[in-house]
């Protein structure tokens, strides 16, 4: 573990960027599940013409994932109007499960929310989630709403980062925060790109929840404290991640330039982060980092001189739920609080862009 006694007692004696803390957390998973071998298997049928697929499937670090739709939907074609039904029915039905995990975790009734902030990258709803979610659940009708699209992998830890912010503004408060991704019903059976075949070895579903609470007001008995959060753009990357817009539904973008592109700048970005909050990476007790692959988990591990250990529960969360997109991070984190870990945690994800979000959290 990076740490040296000098460089963390000089940043205990750091203030918190907020008077925020974690009060409670939830995860759900849709009732598919998918062992990496089956994928494997599947990938055979839908992409016949493509070699290496055993060779690619066993280098994802993925053991299993889970899907919102049976096997048998995917081989078929979809429009956007049936990928559009298929995605706000069950992405409602996971919000609505990690809404009743995260607030009975914080012991906070839903009455007593302030704000709803909630944030998907894999499918579409006018009115927003939020909206439909204010429907399912009696949810209070005053509250602050802000739907969130387009952060990608970078979503959870984002949608943290931006909640944080809002529950500094409401003293006494709590917050909810929301996130969503299907990312197999993404799949388009007849692209056979190495970006498609790529996502499809990695790719999951899931959808986590975050309660927020704001501790001017008294508090102060939640899980964790916001200390800092900051974000970093690159220029010129956004042929690195993200969606390009097809007629049956998105068209997935991932280059494999990426690895090359955190090796040789991931340091720099966060060091930069660190030093503006009076922090340096020997302070942290745990990293908590966005498992997108095994390949990205290890040029992280390398670029800022971690153990395998540091990225453990990474590797984990990796290993047993595959990369759900924006909620994966905060799996990563409601495992290090079922963990019982403690201490100065960095929670770090990356996004379309090309960009990395910082979120620094004592446990």
């Amino acid at each position: 573990m990076l740490k040296t006694t000098q460089a963390v007692s000089r940043s205990r004696k750091a203030a918190a960027d907020f008077d925020v803390e974690i009060a409670g957390v939830g995860t759900a998973l849709p009732a598919y599940i998918l062992p990496q071998a089956e994928a494997t298997e599947h990938a055979r049928a839908l992409f016949p013409h493509l070699g290496r697929l055993e060779a690619l499937y066993g280098k994802t670090g993925v053991g299993m994932r889970y899907t919102c739709q049976p096997r048998e939907w995917y081989y078929a074609p979809h429009d956007w109007v049936d990928r559009t039904e298929v995605f706000q029915r069950h992405a409602l039905d996971l919000l609505e499960e990690v809404t009743l995990k995260a607030t009975q975790a914080a012991g906070v009734q839903l009455s007593e929310l302030g704000g709803l902030l909630v944030n998907t990258v894999t499918g579409l709803a006018i009115p927003s989630l939020d909206a439909k979610l204010m429907n399912r659940l009696d949810l209070p009708n005053s509250m602050e709403r802000l739907p969130m699209f387009g952060l990608g992998c970078a979503g959870g830890v984002a949608g943290i980062a931006r909640s944080a912010r809002y529950a500094q503004a409401m003293p006494g408060k709590s917050l909810l925060f929301l996130t969503v991704d299907l990312c197999s019903l993404c799949l388009r059976a007849d692209d056979s790109s190495n970006a498609m075949l790529v996502s499809t070895a990695l790719f999951g579903d899931g959808a986590a929840g975050v309660v927020l609470r704001n501790t001017q007001g008294g508090g102060g008995t939640g899980c964790g404290r916001i200390i800092a959060t900051g974000d970093h753009f690159w220029r010129g990357t956004e042929h690195i991640m993200g969606w390009n817009i097809q007629n049956d539904g998105f068209g997935v973008v991932l280059s494999p330039e990426l690895p090359a592109l955190l090796s040789t700048h991931l340091r720099p970005a966060l060091e930069g982060f660190l030093a503006a909050k009076s922090m340096s990476l020997g302070d942290f007790d745990g990293f908590l980092f966005h498992p997108g692959s095994s390949k990205i988990l290890n040029v992280v591990q390398k670029t800022l001189g971690l153990s395998r250990e540091d990225l453990s529960i990474s590797y984990e969360v990796l290993r047993n739920f595959g990369n759900m997109s924006s909620p994966t991070a905060l799996f990563a984190l409601h495992r290090a609080i079922e963990a019982g870990a403690r201490g100065r945690h960095l929670l770090v994800a990356f996004g379309p862009g090309f960009s990395a979000y910082f979120v620094a959290i004592d446990l």
